[in-house]
């Protein structure tokens, strides 16, 4: 099989690898870099403790994080995938836009559907994390994952796609593709904005928030609802911070060289599309400032460094993975989950593509719902 990938992100990357691994001659098709789009501005959390409001979605993700985990034991040195564990307070609200929230207690569900999950109080989270100021902890209390963690995006696409031209004679394009091109309703390959063509006997758009640029035709576009979202980064500073936090005021986690990541879902509210990324930007001060409230022993750092980004969410705000109803040979993956997904949708992708075999996980996210 002849195969073209859209898009070198941690989905792109991961489905890349795993096709070509399975035989495929794979041609990997990238408009700037290799993990440089939205899978370098992510709080980029590996999980599925917050998607519990539909047990599909959840067995999705939940497979998600355990194809993470295998894949990292398949590479000696593995350095993407961190998984100190992940704080969250009960009161902070879902970073997976309300997918975690409704009639149910949460740690409950959690446990019964087999996730590992702790409640933990104020002596805990001193423990675990000595900096935070427990005034900021009310007596809700927290749950803890003692197994979450995150991944480094584009170390991680990165990995993927060396491995997959050192190993497995991967091909990789610069361009951007401007439209599908289809005969008798197939698709049968791209065309760049440079005018060079590409052919192949499959293509896979995983180009996220760009993917209906990719088409080039209306009627074969899918209906997104994107949304903004802003990272802030502090200069490297000597905190004790280890684990992911969850909290009202901000989520954070380190980022490596000593730096924190920041974001919060109420501030990306506030910020616009054009923004300019720059570390005065008045929603990274917000950010700091909260972070300065969380832990005091912050007080004297200052932010380096902001990015923005468009998130890719389908139109419900469920994942979006599987062939065009409409295009044979054309099969998109779309996804708010892309980080926790990445790994298994590589696995899935090439269990479909290549070799035939349906992945039950996907059925209910199908894009056949928009069409």
């Amino acid at each position: 099989m002849k195969a073209i990938v859209i898009g070198g992100g941690v989905i792109g990357a991961s489905i890349a690898y795993r096709m070509s691994e399975a035989g495929a001659d794979v041609t990997l098709v990238e408009a700037s870099r290799v993990g440089g789009g939205t899978s370098s501005t992510s709080y980029a959390w590996v999980n599925a403790c917050e998607k519990l409001t539909s047990r599909a979605y959840f067995e999705l993700n939940w497979a998600g994080v355990k194809s993470h985990r295998r894949l990292a034991e398949e590479f000696e040195g593995a350095n993407w995938l961190h998984r100190p564990g992940v704080v969250q307070w009960q009161d902070a609200g879902a970073e997976a836009a309300g997918f975690d929230e409704g009639d149910f207690d949460k740690l409950e569900r959690l446990t019964e559907w087999g996730y590992p999950a702790e409640r933990i109080d104020r002596q805990t989270l001193t423990e675990l994390e000595p900096d935070v100021c427990l005034d900021t902890f009310n007596e809700d209390g927290a749950l803890y994952y003692p197994e979450d963690g995150w991944l480094d995006g584009p170390v991680y696409a990165g990995a993927m796609v060396l491995a997959a031209r050192r190993r497995f004679g991967l091909k990789v394009v610069q361009g951007k593709v401007t439209g599908l091109l289809t005969r008798n309703c197939a698709v049968v390959g791209v065309q760049l904005a440079n005018g060079e063509v590409i052919e192949a006997d499959a293509v896979v758009n995983s180009s996220g928030r760009w993917a209906n640029e990719a088409v080039g035709n209306a009627e074969y576009e899918l209906p997104l609802a994107p949304t903004v979202g802003l990272i802030a980064y502090t200069v490297s500073c000597d905190t004790s911070l280890r684990h992911g936090l969850r909290t009202p005021l901000v989520n954070c986690r380190p980022d490596g060289a000593g730096r924190i990541l920041l974001r919060a879902n109420d501030i990306d509210k506030t910020v616009s599309a054009d923004s300019d990324p720059v570390p005065s930007h008045p929603a990274a001060q917000q950010l700091l400032e909260r972070a300065k409230k969380l832990m005091p022993a912050l007080e004297n750092v200052h932010v380096e460094a902001v990015r923005t980004a468009i998130r890719p969410i389908p139109k419900d705000g469920y994942s979006a993975i599987g062939p065009h109803p409409a295009l044979s040979n054309y099969y998109v993956t779309v996804t708010h989950s892309g980080v926790t997904l990445a790994a298994f949708i590589g696995e899935g992708v090439t269990a479909e593509l290549v070799h035939g075999r349906s992945v039950p996980e996907f059925a209910e996210f199908r894009l056949s719902r928009f069409f």
